[in-house]
This record gives C-alpha cells, sequence and structure tokens, in this order.
C-alpha cells in the first residue's frame, strides 16, 4: 500500500507541474497588457484568474495537515478585483502560490494521504483534498489557455499536439518500444532541455 501512495504523490507532483508549464507557456506567448484584458465586466482577466488561483493555493497549502484549508487570513472576493498592470508582479504572484503547494506536497509521506483535514469545516481525506486541487487548478488553466490563445490569434504555438499533427504525433509514439512513464514526463523534459 505503502508503494500505491508513493506512486500517487509522485503523479499527483507531475499533473501539477503539467498545469503550471501550461500556464507558463501561456504567458510567455502574450503581451503583458493581454494578461490584464477582460472581454466584459461579468468575465475574468488572466491576471484576475492568477489571483484566484494564488489565493487558494495560499490558503489550501498553508499548514496544509494542521489547519482548515480556508483561512480565515483569505480574501477571496478580492481576489477577483482587477489589479495595476504589472507582469512582473503577476508573474511572482504566480509563482508564490504554486511554491506553496509544491513545498506542502514534498513534505506529505506516503502514510498521510488517509490523515483527515478540512476545508471550511468538512473533513477530507489528504488524498481527497488533493484531488480537489487536482481538478479546480486545471479548470481555471484551461480557462488561462482558452484566453491565451484567443489574445495570441494566429502567433499561438501549441501547447499539446498541434492542430493536424494527431497521426505524425502518433505514429512518432508508435514507432517506438512500449516503455513505463508518466504522459507529462515528455513535455516537463523538453522544458528542462
Amino acid at each position: 500500500m505503502e508503494t500505491i501512495n508513493a506512486d500517487y504523490l509522485n503523479s499527483v507532483r507531475k499533473q501539477f507541474e503539467y498545469y503550471k508549464h501550461l500556464g507558463d507557456k501561456t504567458f510567455e506567448q502574450l503581451e503583458p497588457e493581454k494578461l490584464f484584458y477582460k472581454h466584459n465586466d461579468n468575465s475574468n482577466s488572466i491576471a484576475v484568474i492568477i489571483q484566484h488561483l494564488t489565493g487558494n493555493m495560499l490558503s489550501r497549502w498553508t499548514d496544509f495537515l494542521t489547519t482548515d484549508g480556508e483561512k480565515e487570513w483569505r480574501k477571496r472576493d478580492e481576489e477577483f478585483a482587477d489589479i495595476e498592470n504589472n507582469k512582473t508582479a503577476l508573474l511572482q504572484l504566480w509563482e508564490k502560490g504554486w511554491q506553496c503547494l509544491f513545498h506542502a506536497l514534498d513534505s506529505l509521506e506516503p502514510q498521510d494521504l488517509s490523515k483527515i483535514i478540512y476545508i471550511r469545516n468538512q473533513g477530507h481525506s489528504v488524498t481527497e483534498a488533493i484531488n480537489r486541487q487536482l481538478a479546480h487548478y486545471p479548470y481555471h488553466i484551461g480557462q488561462i489557455v482558452f484566453l491565451g490563445k484567443m489574445l495570441a490569434t494566429n502567433e499561438w504555438k501549441s501547447l499539446s499536439i498541434p492542430k493536424n499533427k494527431s497521426n505524425d504525433y502518433n505514429s512518432d509514439k508508435f514507432s517506438k518500444p512500449k516503455e513505463r512513464g508518466h504522459f507529462t514526463d515528455e513535455f516537463l523534459k523538453k522544458e528542462k532541455e
């Protein structure tokens, strides 16, 4: 069981890294002012989504095993307010949230997964709490990528298999021997090269 739990922790860390990577690659493709674009008063800019994700990450992952995931100091409604147009400060905020998340994940031991933690006084196993965030963050990162793709227009560089390239991608994959690995390994490996 401990091996399964260790595999789970390794897998979720890679998943979170992958979704952070998608956000990072989107930001790289956009001029600073595009991060603050809002379609209308009912929509969120990429900047607002980053503020919300960071607020959630700091609240959920700070003292992860010992305090409620909805911290008293969190000001969730303020996460949806517009901020000044400063890409550097915004990306520092983004990094701060992810550092908090990865620090908490890296401190977990396989036996911690069955412990109960609370989010707004609702009990979750550590596994359930991780899964909750692993569903929440990709939802918002998908919004970031969608907005980025629209705002970059024809300059957009695909973050996955490019349009009309599935056959080429599959041919390449099936031309190699079977191997064990996480699907994110190839994307993250290219990033580190």
